[in-house]
């Protein structure tokens, strides 16, 4: 079971499983905070201990979207064994992906 927060405005903190049962509700919530058109949006994966081609496909959506407002979407905190899943899906080379929030914020 995955639970979502919003921390800050701009912030989506993400924990646990992100599944295909997750997925859609990752999605909604994903679309709440883009309705509002943040020019960026960070994704704190510190507490996401998997994540599934439907969790992907939630953050390939969300990045295409943010993109087509002229925004960016950016990811921090990622744990060794979830970053494993975006190199073998070459997301790694898609995503904007950061150690930290600070650095993320520094560098976008």
């Amino acid at each position: 079971m995955a639970t979502l927060f919003i921390p800050e405005p701009d912030v989506l903190a993400l924990e646990g499983e992100i599944d295909l049962h997750e997925a859609p509700r990752l999605r909604e919530e994903v679309r709440k905070v883009l309705d509002k058109h943040p020019r960026t949006l960070y994704v704190d994966f510190s507490g996401v201990t998997f994540i599934d081609s439907s969790g992907l496909a939630v953050l390939i959506e969300a990045m295409q979207r943010i993109n087509a407002d002229g925004g960016q979407l950016a990811l921090f905190g990622i744990h060794d064994t979830v970053e494993t899943i975006f190199h073998i899906a070459r997301l790694d080379q898609v995503f904007r992906i950061f150690p930290d929030q600070a650095t993320a914020r520094k560098q976008t």
